[in-house]
């Protein structure tokens, strides 16, 4: 009865699944904001290398892993895939339940996946400095860590509401050399005009995407993205590859597939290979994702062309969205206080090819400190939410006495996420609602 389903570094992915030949249907393009028409490549090589340009609008199903990615992928990867026998004896479920497990990466989630091809092809093309923002700072942490092996600058703007909230999250940019500012700062023209309007603004993902593309302008220097586009999708399918493999090993497929959704890319990582399968009827999974109650996107958010930043800098990108002045209260699940979704999953989700619930955070810590209790793994805040339906669905397995096969990804470790597990352990966490007049206010201004 294993605990941990291991593959051996000989097993690692040697190709990226790309999702969008088999889709029945392709997803809209990305519009210049000011023609309304479909955006080329020259309108994004300001912001991006070539390569990763031709891997956002590739029709290939598979992209090959550079030997030297790969080199850097085998510091943590494969990743174990862990059988939580524990929390299904506590659950008293007849559920199988699985978990991937990205917190073993360098900086304790699965945002080094994408992280470090993009460090590498854009040191191929010569940019020596890469601007980015971050959330709850696991993205930054990991594009701090992938300039590092590339020998690249990286200058981090990261949300305020966490940049407070996760001071050792900071701390661990810099130790890998980032120079990091809490957004909205006033070093950007768009962070200054926001500052201005609302000095003590928590920030957003919105806002700290507009001073990490405005700060991108220089020649040498680009923009990189954690979440939300293609080619960052298409990166983190290595997480869905290996547990393929790995749930082979003992037998077994998937009867639900739930994922914690912001900008989609972990979730993403997981069901896209699963997803290849169930097309080709090879196993036929329900797909679940799981957003925060006061930042549902998927649940209450329309789905339309917006900007993917706050300022209007970036492409119209069509998506679920909650209009890109919205900003999401300051909930502890800061890597999913994103306004808006990834365009290839709100069309998926618009195909009908998964379905997605919302869910508040207390729920959500209950269910981490449950996995924590009975597994010994603190989970970040974010990939509580996918617990949280995971332990919901175990539940009702227990009642019906269904053998479900259940798999999820925890996509980060909670251990400088101290802050929050005390709030919530000491009866101070809140629940946060999302008025609707409040969301009616932030779709009014949809461009």
């Amino acid at each position: 009865m294993n605990t941990k389903i291991l593959l051996d570094e000989s097993k690692l992915p040697r190709r990226w699944y790309n999702v969008v030949p088999d889709l029945p249907a392709p997803p809209p393009p990305p519009l210049h904001p000011a023609t309304r028409e479909p955006v080329g490549p020259d309108d994004l090589a300001p912001l991006f290398p070539m390569e990763l340009i031709a891997q956002e609008v590739s029709g290939e199903r598979y992209i090959e892993i550079p030997e030297e990615v790969r080199e850097v992928y085998r510091l943590w990867r494969p990743t174990p895939l862990i059988r939580a026998h524990r929390l299904e004896r506590a659950l008293g479920t007849p559920a199988r339940i699985y978990v991937k497990y990205e917190g073993v990466s360098p900086v304790g989630s699965h945002k080094p996946n994408t992280a470090v091809p993009q460090a590498y092809y854009n040191a191929r093309q010569g940019v020596r400095r890469l601007t980015t923002e971050t959330g709850a700072g696991q993205w930054g942490s990991a594009l701090a860590f992938a300039c590092a092996q590339f020998a690249l600058d990286c200058e981090i703007w990261m949300v305020r509401a966490s940049y407070d909230q996760k001071p050792y999250r900071r701390s661990m940019m810099e130790l890998f050399g980032a120079q990091v500012h809490a957004s909205p700062s006033p070093l950007t023209s768009s962070g200054a005009k926001i500052l201005a309007d609302d000095p003590d603004s928590p920030g957003s993902l919105g806002m700290a995407i507009s001073e990490a593309v405005e700060s991108a302008a220089p020649e040498d220097t680009r923009y990189a993205l954690g979440s939300v586009l293609n080619h960052v999708l298409l990166h983190q399918t290595v997480i869905g590859e290996e547990a393929l493999e790995q749930l082979a090993l003992v037998g077994d497929t998937p009867d639900l597939i739930v994922g914690c959704t912001g900008g989609g890319s972990n979730f993403a990582g997981l069901f896209f290979p699963f997803l290849r399968e169930k097309l080709q009827g090879r196993m036929d999974p329900v797909i679940r994702a799981v957003e925060p109650a006061a930042c549902p996107s998927f649940t209450r958010g329309r789905y339309a062309y917006d900007f993917g930043d706050t300022a209007g800098f970036t492409p119209l990108l069509k998506m679920h969205t909650l209009g890109h002045d919205f900003v999401p209260d300051p909930i502890h699940a800061g890597g999913l206080r994103y306004h808006g979704m990834a365009p290839l999953l709100s069309h998926m989700y618009d195909l009908g090819i998964f379905d997605a619930t919302a869910k508040h955070q207390r729920e959500c810590f209950e269910a981490g400190v449950l996995f924590a209790r009975t597994e010994g793994i603190v989970p970040a805040p974010e990939p509580t939410h996918a617990l949280a339906a995971a332990v919901e669905e175990a539940r009702r397995c227990a009642e019906t006495g269904e053998p479900k096969v259940i798999l999820t990804a925890l996509c980060g470790h909670g251990h400088l996420d101290m802050a929050a597990y005390d709030r919530f352990l000491s009866g101070s966490m809140e629940d946060h609602t999302l008025p609707e007049t409040r969301l009616d206010e932030a779709l009014s201004t949809l461009p």
